[in-house]
């Protein structure tokens, strides 16, 4: 690694090669696999996104994920990602973000939160070319809309009330197929920007 204006510059191709495949990735899950799962076959690129795509194939990017299996955006991001990458041609690998925490805070978001998932597009000679996450915007503005919802964290409901909010969010992202698109759009916008 060489050292850029005080901060360590990572190689991501060597970062890249640490990674898991997806099938590696999935295989080592232990919460949300099923529910990940769902959610990937049930979502499928439209039309309008395989052909906005195709000018990202003769790119020949790759995408290193940062995830855990336990996080909830990450159930419902990397399955859309995972068909994104179809789509688009593209190799992934996945890195486990409290495994990896020198790359995980170079990518945190807001300059202090290691949210995941945080998808990094590389170019072949390791280049980043952009990067996403945690959420799209959109949803973002629904989970701060259902947060601000929330009685003070010093009330006696408010554990339960937090809970069943995230039961609610995960629930729609289980099921809601204009969520799963959403998110598509989101990822592909930042990609071919």
């Amino acid at each position: 690694m060489k050292e850029k204006e005080g901060v360590l510059e990572l190689n991501l191709n060597e970062w890249f090669e640490k990674g898991m495949t997806a099938e590696e990735y999935i295989n080592s899950m232990t919460k949300n696999k099923e529910e990940m799962l769902s959610i990937y076959e049930g979502f499928r690129a439209t039309a309008a996104d395989k052909q906005t795509l195709e000018s990202v194939k003769e790119k020949g990017l790759r995408v290193l994920v940062l995830t855990e299996d336990w996080c909830g955006d990450a159930m419902l991001n990397n399955p859309i990602l995972l068909r994104i990458v179809e789509a688009a041609g593209m190799q992934v690998r996945f890195l486990l973000r409290d495994q990896n925490l020198e790359l995980m805070d170079q990518y945190l978001t807001n300059g202090t939160s290691r949210a995941i998932p945080i998808f990094i597009f590389i170019d072949q000679e390791g280049t980043e070319v952009s990067v996403w996450g945690p959420r799209a915007t959109e949803m973002q503005e629904l989970v701060a809309k259902g947060r601000a919802a929330l009685p003070d964290k010093e009330a006696p409901d408010f554990q339960e009330k937090q809970i069943a909010l995230y039961k609610s969010l995960g629930k729609a992202y289980q099921e809601d197929s204009s969520i799963w698109q959403t998110v598509a759009t989101s990822i592909i916008k930042n990609l071919i920007k």
